[in-house]
Order: C-alpha cells, then structure tokens, then sequence
C-alpha cells in the first residue's frame, strides 16, 4: 500500500527549495476545495497561496494534471492589541474553502483573532471603446466626442484577483485554533482555547457563542477545547475534542448554549500504562469527521483513533503512529516536541487514514486489509515519477540496509499538516517551507 508515480514539490518561496528561508516561509495549514481542483496553504508570514490544477494535457490524455501557482495574496498582517499589549501573530492558522456557488470561489482564513471571507475570481476580457474615456483611462474633452460608439469586450490574460468580502473580528478573546464550515452553506464556527463561536457569512458584527468551557474561577480550569468540526450531513451536530482527550458531541436543536453535550466519546486510561506524560499524550489535536458522516477520525500523540458515532465507551480502531517514541517521552518533553499538534486525514471512500510523524516521514493506515505504511516527504522522493519507497524505523538489534535508527530521526523535520484530495489518490504533506504533492500511479488502487 501506498502513494507512488507523479510526486512534485513546489516550495511557497522562489529559490532553492530545499533552503529554509526564513520561520514567515513555514506552511501552517493545506485545504483541498470540494472538487480537489484547488489547493490553498497558509503560511506564518500571513500568506496564502492557492495551486490549481491543470486540465490534462492532449498529447497524454490518461496522465492527471499537476498542480501550479494560481494565486498568492496576504491574507493577514501583524497587529497589535493595545488594550493587552499583545502582539497578534500573522500565521494563518486554518483555511476553509466554501462550496461553489458561482464562477468565484470564496474561502475563510484566519489568525488567532481575526477570521476572513476572500473572494477569488478570473477575468480574461478587458473592456475597450469608451465614449467618455480615452486608452489611459483619461476623461476626453467633451467637445471632441462626436461620435457614439458601443464598448466591446476584448481578450486579455488571465488576471485572478483576490479581494476581501468580510471580516470577522472581535469574537474571541483567546486564540482560535480551528474553523468550520455548516452543511447549511450558510454559517460556520470558530473555536479557541475555551468558546465556540457560530457566524452567519453575511454578518461580521455579531456571533452567537454556542459553547463556553470558562470557568468561573480559572483556577478551577482542567481542560482547553483543541479542535471543533460541523457534520458534514446533519447542520445542527458538531463535535469539538479537549485536551483530556474526550470528544463531545453537540445538538444545535437541543438548547442554544451547548454547554451540555448529546454525546462523550472518551477511552477509559489503563492505569498501568500511567505516566507523568499521560495527559499531555491524550491530548487531543485534531478531529475530522468522514465522509459518511458516521466516523470520527482523532489524533493524539502517539495514536489515529477511529470512532463510531454510536459508540461513545472507546474507538473502534486504534493504529499506533509511532510508539517506538514512548520510550522518549522525556526528552521530548525537554524540548517541547511533546505539545507538537499533528492533524489527521482520510481519503475519498474513508478506508484509509493518513497522518504526519517526525523526520518528515508520514503514516498511511489501510482500514480493510489493516496495513499500514510510512513513506518519506524528501528531496529524493520530489523527482517526477519517483516512486515512494516504504521506510521503517528501527528501535534496537537487527537493522535492515535502509531502517532509520529511532536515535537517528530528525525532531525538527515534522509534517503536522496533510490533506487528502476528496475523491482521488493525491496528498499533499506540507513539510517546512515545502509543499509535497503525492500521487497514486494511472488506474492503481491502495491495497
């Protein structure tokens, strides 16, 4: 199992792609539109840029399309919060397109405050034969007009503009760590640290807080909300993951303040593998919900979780990332790599699940055959038609020529975030300042 054929990398920066740049450069976020056809990524210096991907070319009519530049725009700037003395960041911390529904496409962006609607959109024509306006733009002497003429739309190259729709701010006073759009196409939600908010799209004024954790005394606070996401299906049920590694799903039509959940989706902790780490390695990073709508796909840690929405007691799947780091727990923690947040992804049919690992290996997890496989994001795998080698990693004792000791692996080089193109076999791992598109090979299966 696993992705091979057409891989390409295409780093957000002109230059040499393997030279890290500068930390603005790092890529924080990747999003697949609903047809796949466009990719956006966000990235620490406030930027956005989106990839399209080319119609197939004539000559060879079987091979797929890659992906160029299509558009590049600053979505956020820096800021300062006067009233705190806080610095607000420029990352973009998440991006969510919207459904299509015209010529345009429309997605959210956001930072750790504000929340933004772009609009992009192409024009091709360009309008020429003014009555009133000469070639420059420039209003003519009405006294030379003596004649009527009807303007007409010439060809032009292709322009994409960018221009900002809405701004949502002010909704939160700690750091939002996720967005969501609803079925409805017509709302989302924000989540931070401890509220949810929900948006109308056409209202940038007021939101409606549909979940607060906040305690009275924050002294009393055990647990922070990590990841939030609407059902894909069903407009009214959300689910939201907190640091203690619970799940709650919320029922909009229940009460308007979803402070008490319809379901807890929670694994009992075996007491003998308690630790000092437990609850940092519980923590829940990332949720997503499939396709169907019927699972919930987590990541922690050390572990993808797979749950069913009619079982709240634990996961139906479990699959281990890397274990062989639990005897590394310490150092980990020493350097801060303990709290790093991985995101988790699924393909097209929901049989398999993917997510990132350190030494910018990542991990695919086949749901039928219940193989599994970690492949590698390098330089060596970019070339045009390289196939993707299997890598293993090695804990101690016998090695293979090509296994990666533990002590070995690279902790700086991390893929935190993928994914997966929703109806095709094409990944895209975003691995520093590179962008990584992996592609499975013409009429070939996962198996």
């Amino acid at each position: 199992m696993g992705l091979s054929a057409f891989s390409k990398c295409l780093p957000i920066q002109e230059g040499q792609p393997w030279e890290m740049k500068t930390p603005a450069d790092i890529i924080s976020t990747v999003e697949f539109n609903h047809t796949g056809e466009l990719l956006a990524t966000g990235d620490k210096g406030g930027r956005v840029v989106i990839f399209q991907r080319e119609p197939e070319s004539k000559n060879a009519p079987h091979s797929q399309g890659e992906y160029d530049v299509y558009s590049t725009f600053q979505s956020h700037e820096p800021e300062f919060d006067y009233l705190k003395s806080l610095e607000i960041e420029e990352k973009i911390n998440k991006i969510k397109w919207l459904p299509q529904q015209n010529a345009a496409h429309s997605l959210l962006s956001t930072n750790d405050k504000t929340i933004k609607l772009w609009k992009i959109t192409e024009r091709d024509k360009r309008p020429e034969g003014y009555n009133l306006k000469d070639e420059e733009g420039k209003l003519k002497d009405l006294s030379t007009v003596t004649s009527l003429q009807v303007p007409v739309l010439k060809p032009m190259d292709l322009m994409v503009e960018v221009s900002p729709r809405r701004i949502f701010a002010n909704g939160h006073t700690y750091h939002i760590n996720s967005i969501s759009v609803n079925s409805d196409c017509e709302t989302y939600m924000s989540a931070d640290d401890l509220r949810i908010n929900l948006w109308h799209l056409a209202i940038t004024d007021r939101s409606f807080n549909i979940v607060d954790i906040k305690p009275a005394n924050m002294e009393d606070l055990t647990e922070v909300i990590t990841a939030s996401e609407f059902h894909p299906h069903h407009c009214n049920l959300f689910v939201y993951s907190s640091s203690k590694g619970s799940l709650r799903l919320c029922d909009m039509r229940a009460a308007a303040l979803c402070d008490k959940h319809s379901k807890l989706f929670e694994e009992p902790e075996d007491p003998s593998n308690r630790s000092f780490f437990s609850e940092i390695i519980s923590s829940v990073s990332d949720v997503k919900f499939s396709h169907s709508g019927r699972y919930m796909l987590t990541r922690d840690y050390l572990t993808v979780k797979v749950w069913d929405l009619n079982m709240e007691a634990r996961p139906i799947e479990t699959y281990q990332v890397h274990d062989y780091l639990r005897s590394k727990l310490c150092s980990l923690y020493e350097n801060d790599c303990i709290f790093d947040k991985f995101e988790c992804a699924w393909n097209g049919s929901d049989s398999v699940i993917m997510t990132g690992a350190y030494n910018n290996f990542f991990r695919m997890f086949d749901r039928n055959t219940k193989r599994d496989v970690t492949l590698e994001a390098s330089r060596e795998s970019s070339k045009p038609r390289a196939v993707l080698k299997p890598r293993r990693v090695c804990v101690g004792g016998k090695r293979r020529r090509d296994d990666i000791s533990v002590d070995s692996l690279d902790f700086t080089k991390k893929i935190l975030h993928t994914a997966w193109h929703p109806a095709e076999n094409i990944i895209a791992i975003a691995a520093t300042n590179n962008l990584y598109i992996f592609q499975d090979k013409v009429n070939s299966e996962m198996h």
